[in-house]
């Protein structure tokens, strides 16, 4: 049965190739391979602003860029979100990415009573993050003095 992907990669260097974008290629191209169709969304090809305001978040415009990326992963029944983990969380730029989509109108509505009702019910994600060396050697009890001293 084939399925509709939505993969977004989520470094915030566009730069150069980083191991991210390799998993996503290789993603995509057994997806295809085994008939599904995929779309791919490239956080850090993308110009927008933060949000910054309940307001903004609320009732505020999307951001032009981001209108296309929102419709794609609408129409994805599956989702691969690939991103590295820095200073032990997401990048700053793709937890603004999150958080323009997941907006009222995609991820949920509001309801005069009760909690919001839920719109993306029936879809399948996977997460995929990228741990680089450095936060491997700070978890394993190295403090940034005996980094640094290197």
């Amino acid at each position: 049965m084939s399925r509709r992907i939505a993969i977004i990669q989520g470094h915030p260097d566009a730069s150069r190739p980083h191991l991210l974008f390799a998993m996503a290629d290789a993603y995509a191209n057994g997806a295809i391979a085994a008939g599904h169709d995929v779309r791919r969304i490239e956080v850090a090809k993308l110009e927008f602003s933060l949000l910054r305001t309940q307001e903004d978040f609320e009732k505020g415009v999307l951001p032009p860029a981001l209108v296309q990326p929102r419709d794609d992963m609408r129409w994805a029944q599956h989702w691969l979100f690939l991103f590295p983990l820095w200073h032990g969380t997401m990048p700053a730029l793709f937890k603004g990415f999150l958080e323009h989509i997941f907006r009222p109108g995609f991820a949920m509505e509001y309801q005069e009573r009760g909690f919001p009702k839920r719109l993306l019910a029936g879809r399948s994600a996977r997460i995929v993050v990228y741990r680089p060396a450095m936060t491997s050697r700070l978890s394993s009890g190295k403090t940034f003095d005996t980094l640094l001293k290197r």
